[in-house]
């Protein structure tokens, strides 16, 4: 995606924090666009039509939960990154389940903000031509994962995945049987070799078991594997 095409909407009620996020974007040349309520995200989203959100939590009016909640609701599937100094593991873990596809705390590296920046965007272009196989349909059993629409059924019904959800719903099964390490899977779905803290990763994983699996207790879809990472150990059908 060209630089210049691409836009950038920043939520944060600090206005110290807005400039610096604008500073850091606009020197790759991305276009910005700021908001400082809650409120006006969706109404900035249908004018700006932004490629990427990045959220702060912490809002004067609604908190960045429900605005990440709102975006979802409303249909869009831009990637929504949480920028917040809240490090605690519910805030991680709640930010996540909601929708977002990414959690970065406060304070940030300029260049680390960047790289997650351009991962998203590089990944959101090519889910929007991407078709792991020759028609683009994966099916174990109950499960079906259609990469080239983007679509998940289980037992007929489709399932509903954010973003992030399904490109590692989708990369898991197109390795099927392969143990697959938490690097390895950070650097082929999060598409950056920055560090990210495990429960990333892991909080995506329990929300696709429970979206998934018929006993998200007990998985037979996604399997951990201690210490290095994960198995999809589904059976094509």
């Amino acid at each position: 995606m060209d630089a210049q095409q691409v836009r950038v909407l920043v939520v944060d009620d600090d206005t110290l924090i807005r400039k610096a996020v604008r500073l850091t974007c606009e020197s790759e040349g991305y276009v910005v666009q700021e908001a400082e309520r809650g409120a006006d995200v969706l109404d900035g989203i249908n004018r700006f039509h932004p490629d990427i959100v990045l959220l702060d939590l912490m809002l004067p009016d609604l908190s960045g939960f429900d605005v990440c909640r709102e975006i979802r609701h409303a249909g869009h599937r831009m990637p929504v990154v949480i920028l917040s100094a809240k490090n605690e593991e519910i805030d991680v873990v709640l930010g996540l389940e909601i929708g977002a596809d990414d959690y970065i705390n406060k304070p940030f590296r300029p260049r680390e903000l960047l790289a997650r920046i351009a991962a998203h965007l590089r990944k959101a272009k090519e889910a929007r031509t991407d078709s792991r196989t020759p028609d683009g349909r994966l099916v174990f059993r109950d499960l079906v994962i259609d990469t080239a629409e983007r679509r998940v059924t289980r037992d007929n019904e489709d399932v509903i995945l954010t973003h992030t959800e399904f490109d590692l719903l989708a990369y898991l099964a197109t390795n099927a049987g392969k143990v697959l390490s938490r690097e390895r899977i950070l650097s082929s779905v999060w598409g950056y070799e920055h560090p990210i803290e495990t429960r990333v990763i892991d909080v995506h994983v329990r929300n696709l078991r429970r979206k998934i699996e018929p006993d998200p207790a007990q998985p037979r879809y996604i399997l951990a594997v201690p210490g290095i990472g994960y198995r999809f150990a589904g059976v094509k059908a």
